[in-house]
């Protein structure tokens, strides 16, 4: 069963996040008080898997959910399998998917920090087509 192990925000875009543990999705913008919640993007969300950030944990970097700027760090979902259009249920929230991966033509203030980033692979955008609360330990669906 897929659930949320971290949701995690920060005051500036380009830091790591801080996993407050639950936060509320507000319909067509984001994360409400993240950064980079924004109603003209269709990246008002990001994803991580746990799995992920594990893998960079294999090879010796001490990572934690948020190190790299993801919003809900998921666990027991292949986030980048999924197409875009699919719909993530969380509790009343629900999330449809607008991009597999980012483009990053520079290296950005995570890679200089973290000496890499996973997020231009493994990573995942949604917009929030309905709003709702979220925190840890909740389910996700998908359809």
């Amino acid at each position: 069963m897929a659930k949320i192990i971290a949701v995690c925000k920060s005051d500036k875009k380009g830091t790591r996040k801080k996993n407050v543990r639950k936060g509320l999705l507000e319909e067509n913008y984001g994360l409400v008080g993240d950064a980079h919640s924004d109603c003209s993007t269709h990246r008002q969300v990001s994803l991580l898997a746990i799995e992920s950030i594990d893998k960079v944990r294999n090879l010796g970097l001490d990572v934690h959910p948020g190190d790299f700027a993801e919003n809900i760090t998921t666990e027991g979902l292949d986030l980048v399998s999924l197409p875009v259009g699919t719909r993530i249920f969380i509790g009343d929230a629900i999330l449809e998917v607008t991009q597999i991966g980012k483009e990053c033509p520079a290296p950005c203030a995570i890679y200089h920090q973290m000496g890499m980033c996973i997020m231009p692979q493994e990573g995942i955008f949604a917009k929030v087509v309905h709003g709702g609360l979220v925190k840890v330990g909740d389910k996700m669906k998908i359809k």
